[in-house]
C-alpha cells in the first residue's frame, strides 16, 4: 500500500544520490539532466516491465514557441504568445509562474534533447491544433510517444543512468526535518528492499487509473473509459497528501471526444479540423467540435449510449492517415464507408433524413446562408463530398492535469508555500496549466510539462546533491 513512514534509524543496503520514480518522459529527462550535470549514481525505478507511461500512449506532440523549426518555416512565434494562448484557454486560471517557465523553457529543452542527445523533433504543418494561435506543435521521432521514449532510454543508458524495471515504490521514508531518506521497493515476487537517496524525484504520473480518486475529484469522468497508462495510480498525490504538500486543480484533466469504440485508439482531431463533424445516434450535431477535443469528450458522453459518429470524407481521411492511430483504426475496419449520405446513414444506423439535414445545415453555415447553431465557423472549401466516411467513437479520460504544486525548480511545496527539503516532482505528478476544467487543456501541454519539468528537476536536484 502506498504511504509515508517515519525513518526510525532505517538502514539502506542500497543507495543512490538521486532516485527517480517513473521512467516516462519526465523521469527519463530528469535522469539525463542529473547525470549530465555530474551526479554519480542516478537510479530510475519503473513499475512496468519496460519504460512506458502515458508518453508512449500519446501521439508525441509538443507545443514549442519560437523554435528553430518555426523560424525555418517562416512562422513568427514567441513564448509570450504561447503564454497568452494558455491563459486564454484556462480562462486565466493557470499558474502564471509555471506557465511562463514552460513557455520560456520549451525551445531550450527541445534544442538540448536534439543537440546533446540526438532526439530530433519536426514541426507539424498538416493541421492547426485548437487553442494554438499559430502552428507550433512539434512531433517526436516517429510521430509517436513511443519513439520519444525510445530515444530517451537510449540517451539515458548511454550516459550511465540506471533504469530498473518491474520495481514498484510503495513507501517513502522521511526524517523529522522533512527530508526523504529512502524508499521501499517491491519486486514482482513480493519481496521488498530499501534504497536510500540524497534526493527523490516523483515522475510517476497522475491518478487517471485510480477510480476512487477520479470519482472524488473528476466525477463526470467516473464512468468514462480511461485510455491512459494503468500505472497512473496517483502515488505521487497520495504521498503528497501524507507529507502535507500543496495541491492544485485536482479536477483538471485532459479527455478526448474521439476515441474509436472498438480499438480504443484516438481518431485524430484533424478529422474535425479539416471539415468533419460529429453526430449522435439521432443524426444530429450537439456542439462546436472545434472548441477542443478535451472539452468535446464530456459532450459525447452526454449523448445516448455515450457515443457519437465522426462523419468525414476521403479528403479528410487522407490527412488523418498521417496519424498512426488512424491507420490502425482503418485497419481494424472501424471506418464505415457510403457512396451517398443515405448509404452512410444506413450503414451507421442513424436516420437518413436527419443526417441529410445536418449536412445541409453545415453547408448553409459555411456558405453564409445561416449561422451555425453551435457557433462553429465552417470553411466552405472544406465541405464534405461523397463518398463519405464515419467512425463510431466515445469520450474518454486520457490523463489528469491536477497534482502537486512545485516551484520553478520543481521542488514540491508544502501548503504554506515552503519547499520540502529534497523532494522534487514533474510531469503528470504535478499541477499542470489547464486550470480546473477539461476545456482548459491546450493540446500538447502534458508532454511539454513532462519534458520541461523533467529537465528542471534533474538540473536542480543535481545542484543540490553536488553542493
Amino acid at each position: 500500500m502506498t504511504g509515508v513512514a517515519a525513518d526510525r534509524g532505517a538502514t539502506y543496503p542500497d543507495s543512490a544520490s538521486v532516485v527517480i520514480v517513473g521512467a516516462g518522459a519526465c523521469g527519463l529527462t530528469a535522469a539525463i539532466a542529473a547525470r549530465e550535470a555530474g551526479v554519480d549514481r542516478v537510479l530510475v525505478l519503473e513499475r512496468e516491465r519496460a519504460p512506458f507511461g502515458n508518453t508512449s500512449l500519446s501521439v508525441g506532440l509538443v507545443p514549442v514557441a519560437g523554435s528553430r523549426q518555426q523560424r525555418a518555416g517562416g512562422i513568427e512565434d514567441d513564448p509570450d504568445r504561447l503564454i497568452d494562448d494558455i491563459m486564454a484557454l484556462s480562462k486565466g486560471r493557470a499558474d502564471p509562474a509555471m506557465t511562463r517557465l514552460l513557455a520560456e523553457q520549451a525551445a531550450p529543452t527541445l534544442n538540448w534533447l536534439t543537440d546533446r542527445h540526438g532526439i530530433g523533433f519536426e514541426l507539424v504543418e498538416y493541421v492547426h491544433f485548437p487553442g494554438h494561435s499559430v502552428r507550433r506543435m512539434h512531433a517526436a521521432p516517429g510521430r509517436a510517444g513511443a519513439g520519444l521514449i525510445g530515444g530517451l532510454v537510449r540517451a539515458a543508458t548511454r550516459i550511465g543512468v540506471e533504469i530498473v524495471t518491474d520495481r514498484r515504490v510503495d513507501t517513502l521514508f522521511n526524517l523529522p526535518d522533512g527530508c526523504i531518506s529512502g524508499v521501499s521497493v517491491v519486486a514482482p515476487d513480493g519481496g521488498r528492499h530499501r534504497t536510500g537517496c540524497s534526493a527523490l524525484v516523483l515522475a510517476c504520473d497522475g491518478f487517471g487509473a485510480n477510480r476512487a480518486l477520479i470519482r472524488r475529484y473528476i466525477p463526470n469522468m467516473a464512468d468514462a473509459a480511461f485510455i491512459g497508462h494503468e500505472g497512473s495510480q496517483g502515488d505521487a498525490l497520495l504521498w503528497g497528501f501524507e507529507l502535507g504538500a500543496a495541491t492544485r486543480h485536482l479536477s483538471g484533466h485532459q479527455a478526448h471526444g474521439s476515441v474509436a469504440l472498438g480499438s480504443r485508439l484516438l481518431v485524430t482531431w484533424a478529422v474535425m479540423l479539416e471539415g468533419g463533424f460529429q453526430v449522435n445516434l439521432a443524426g444530429d450535431r450537439f456542439g462546436d467540435e472545434c472548441v477542443g477535443f478535451s472539452e468535446q469528450a464530456g459532450r459525447v458522453l452526454e449523448q445516448r449510449d455515450g457515443v457519437a459518429w465522426c462523419v468525414f470524407d476521403e479528403r479528410v481521411a487522407v490527412t488523418a492517415r498521417q496519424s498512426d492511430d488512424f491507420r490502425e483504426v482503418e485497419a481494424a475496419d472501424e471506418v464505415v464507408e457510403g457512396e451517398t449520405l443515405a448509404a452512410l446513414a444506413a450503414q451507421i444506423g442513424v436516420p437518413a433524413d436527419a443526417l441529410e439535414r445536418t449536412l445541409s445545415t453545415v453547408a448553409d453555415s459555411a456558405e453564409g446562408r445561416a449561422a451555425d447553431p453551435f457557433g462553429r465557423a465552417f470553411d466552405p472549401s472544406l465541405l464534405l463530398k461523397p463518398p463519405y466516411r464515419a467512425v463510431k467513437v466515445t469520450g474518454a479520460l486520457m490523463h489528469t492535469q491536477g497534482g502537486l504544486v512545485v516551484d520553478r525548480e520543481a521542488r514540491v511545496l508544502l501548503a504554506d508555500g515552503t519547499p520540502l527539503p529534497n523532494l522534487f516532482a514533474g510531469g503528470g505528478a504535478t499541477a499542470g496549466v489547464a486550470g480546473p476544467e477539461a476545456g482548459g487543456y491546450l493540446p500538447g501541454m502534458g508532454l511539454l510539462t513532462a519534458l520541461v519539468l523533467g529537465r528542471v528537476a534533474g538540473t536542480a536536484v543535481a545542484e543540490q546533491v553536488l553542493s
